[in-house]
């Protein structure tokens, strides 16, 4: 009887969460990010003559550099509340976890802190990106050859 009580009572008391207006609301900032990345590259093409394969690796770089900095003012979290996982998957939310990482053991050390923290969250991201690209490029291998 209780836990029946208990359930209730809880349920009474949860947050109720709109997940169409938060898949559609990721989905939103996800392809604004992309708009204006692909904007960054075109402005720097056309003002800089850049190729296309520099403009793409300096809009990366914008952005790393961008979310670090919002992840240091701690302006990024409270985006990313509202905007949700648009933000935290491209390369903005691998970014950000290095950085909150960062500044979470800043206290203890650039070696015991910040050194050995930084890819708390984001290791597991490289070391299943590798595997699996591995895996990806064998297969790839073993169908049809590389080329």
């Amino acid at each position: 009887m209780k836990n029946t009580r208990y359930e209730r009572i809880a349920n009474h008391h949860k947050a109720n969460e709109n997940k169409t207006l938060h898949a559609f609301l990721s989905f939103l900032s996800g392809g604004v990010l992309g708009l204006i990345g692909e904007g960054v590259i075109e402005l720097l093409c056309y003002f800089f003559s850049f190729s296309r394969t520099d403009a793409s690796s300096i809009m990366i770089v914008l952005f790393i550099f961008i979310a670090c900095l919002l992840t240091a003012l701690g302006i990024f979290d409270k985006i990313v509340h509202i905007f949700r996982c648009g933000l935290l998957i491209p390369i903005t939310g691998f970014a950000h976890s290095m950085m909150s990482s960062s500044l979470d053991y800043k206290g203890e050390g650039p070696i015991y802190g910040i050194g050995s923290n930084m890819f708390k969250l984001a290791g597991s991201v490289i070391l299943y990106g590798v595997v699996s690209a591995w895996i990806f490029g064998l297969i790839r291998y073993l169908i049809g050859g590389v080329g």
